[in-house]
C-alpha cells in the first residue's frame, strides 16, 4: 500500500473518525519469534520449540507471542503513515488491548489504523488509534487495541 503523508496538525484533525491506513503484509517468521523470545526472555515451548509444537500444539506449529504482535504496531504505523512537521513522536500507552487470535509462524499480518481522537497536549497532540491486526486468510483479527501516541512540534 502507498504510504499516507500527513503534513502537520490541521490535516490530522480532518482524519479523526476515519480509517487512515492499512499496512502492507508482514511475514512473522520463526526467526523473528525466536529473536523476540530472546529479547523478552519468554521461551515457552509454544513459541520456540518447533518439533514439540508440531506434535502437541493445537495450531500444529509455533505461534508468535501476543506481545510480539503488539510490538509490531510501531513498525506498521511508521511504514504506513509519514507525519511531517513534527519534531518527534512517542508511544504514550494503551487503553485497551486484546489478543483475539493466534499468529502461527509463517503467517502474514497487517494492521488497520483508524484515528479515533486527537487531543491537544502541551507542545503537540495526542492521538488515539483504534488498531486491528489481521492475519492473512482469517476473518477475525488477531489483535485489537486502543493505542495512544503523541507527536510534538
Amino acid at each position: 500500500m502507498a504510504k499516507i503523508i500527513v503534513e502537520g496538525i490541521p490535516p490530522l484533525r480532518e482524519l479523526v473518525g476515519k480509517e487512515v491506513a492499512v499496512s502492507d503484509w508482514l511475514e512473522v517468521t520463526q526467526e523473528r519469534i525466536n529473536e523476540f523470545a530472546q529479547a523478552g526472555g519468554d521461551f515457552q515451548w509454544i513459541h520456540v520449540d518447533v518439533e514439540r509444537a508440531e506434535k502437541e500444539s493445537v495450531y500444529g506449529r509455533t505461534v508468535a507471542h501476543g506481545f510480539l504482535t503488539l510490538s509490531l504496531l510501531s513498525y506498521f504505523l511508521v511504514e504506513s503513515v509519514e507525519m511531517r512537521g513534527f519534531r518527534m513522536g512517542v508511544n504514550y500507552g494503551l487503553n485497551r488491548v486484546r489478543f483475539t487470535g493466534p499468529v502461527p509462524s509463517g503467517s502474514r499480518v497487517r494492521a488497520r489504523f483508524t484515528l479515533a481522537a486527537l487531543e491537544d497536549v502541551k507542545g503537540g497532540v495526542q492521538m488515539t488509534w483504534n488498531v486491528s491486526v489481521e492475519r492473512e486468510g482469517e476473518d477475525k483479527p488477531v489483535l485489537v487495541a486502543e493505542w495512544l501516541t503523541r507527536r510534538y512540534l
